[in-house]
């Protein structure tokens, strides 16, 4: 059996007819993928398991990634927090430092392609050296709803060469002469990050990262970053801890592309003060079966982002049928129905008294898991994301 046919066990019936239906409209058409890390993030782990599904329906897929230098990425991560709204400092050498970095990667990679999808700010100056008649289309993962306007004017010069931009959002759209569209990210049902696993198997992986099961468990798993939020994480276990004897966990780890994730673990680190129930996980990015166990193995898991693009660790966590307490910030809004598949939260004390609520009702916790996996189901898995790119391509010709 191919993947896809494998697929057929987990996703809504007809999925799979349809997909293949929908691809002999673009077949034989060459893709490139190109973002900015090969692993750590979400926008890696879609393209994972994405690219080959696109060579299985009978597409040419290639997936590139730029290459910078620790100064590149420092301005990529700045312009990164800029673009989610927090004031940065850009410098025109930082400009400077983009474009150049860029021109040297159009330099090193083919950019021949039918659709070329270049996947947020890193690589999007690449379009200024345009050189197929391809459809050029950028993909962005984040939130730029309110960005700070230096630096999305600066980012908008080249957006607006492209052919489309796709958003996770309406709400993250911006004025542009170009077609938008709107494409929810996903997970990936048979990944080892996401796939069942057996009670041996979890065990095993839990008894090897030292995690008891005394306890309920308070997960977060994502990076370290402030937009995540870590520090409010645990401010809330605080104020839970004085009434549940709980234990929490902040898995993370980090990205090539990520330079702040150091100082941001250090500030975790000095909050945690050694409390024995707050462990912390380094994990490295290919920890996903690590990841899946202790999903698994958590009581509520949390994702307390105050900037959010959509948010896959609160899909995996519906996949595995969890509760979700969440920060309304972006896609956790639409993956969240309130009281159904979780609850979203506006602060600290929100977020410590939904844990609460949760802690003392053990059944609404086994409904509202139940209804998180059957919606994550129906709308968050990589099949329909394959599908919506299928269909887009297929109307840009």
């Amino acid at each position: 059996m191919n993947r896809l046919e494998s697929y057929k066990e987990v996703v809504p019936k007809g999925t799979v007819e349809f997909l293949k239906l929908l691809a002999e409209k673009v077949r034989g058409k060459r893709i490139l993928e190109i973002n900015s890390t090969r692993v750590g993030g979400g926008v890696a782990e879609i393209l994972q398991s994405l690219v080959p599904l696109f060579r299985e329906v009978g597409l040419e897929c290639r997936w590139e990634v730029i290459s910078g230098t620790e100064e590149f990425f420092n301005v990529t991560k700045a312009f990164h927090n800029a673009l989610q709204g927090r004031e940065e400092n850009i410098s025109p050498q930082m400009l400077k430092a983009y474009i150049e970095i860029n021109r040297e990667n159009a330099q090193r990679l083919s950019l021949d392609a039918d659709y070329v999808v270049i996947h947020d700010p890193q690589p999007a100056a690449l379009i200024e050296n345009r050189t197929s008649g391809g459809k050029w289309i950028w993909r962005c993962h984040i939130d730029i709803s309110t960005p700070q306007l230096k630096v999305w004017s600066f980012l908008r010069q080249f957006v607006v060469k492209y052919d489309s931009a796709i958003f996770s959002l309406p709400s993250f759209a911006r004025k542009l002469p170009i077609p938008q569209f709107l494409i929810y990210p996903s997970i990936d049902p048979l990944s080892d990050k996401n796939r069942e696993l057996s009670s041996e198997e979890q065990n095993r992986i839990l008894q090897k990262l030292n995690i008891p099961l005394d306890k309920p468990i308070l997960l977060q798993v994502s990076r370290f970053d402030r937009f995540k939020d870590p520090l409010g994480v645990i401010q809330a276990y605080r104020l839970v801890k004085k009434y549940h004897d709980v234990r929490l966990i902040l898995a993370g780890g980090s990205a090539t592309d990520d330079p702040e994730g150091e100082i941001v673990l250090a500030e975790v680190r000095d909050l945690a003060q050694n409390d024995p129930d707050i462990l912390i996980l380094m994990l490295p990015p290919d920890a996903h079966l690590e990841i899946n166990a202790l999903q698994r193995a958590a009581t509520i898991i949390l994702q307390k982002s105050l900037r959010e693009g959509f948010g896959l660790t609160v899909t995996e966590a519906m996949w595995k049928g969890k509760p979700v307490i969440g920060g309304f910030a972006g896609g956790i809004t639409v993956q969240l129905v309130y009281g159904v598949t979780g609850f979203t939260v506006y602060s600290v004390e929100g977020a410590a008294l939904r844990i609460h609520y949760l802690l003392d009702n053990p059944a609404l916790r086994a409904r509202m898991g139940e209804d998180a996996k059957e919606y994550a189901r129906r709308n968050f898995l990589i099949t329909r994301n394959l599908g919506n790119y299928l269909a887009l391509m297929a109307y840009l010709g």
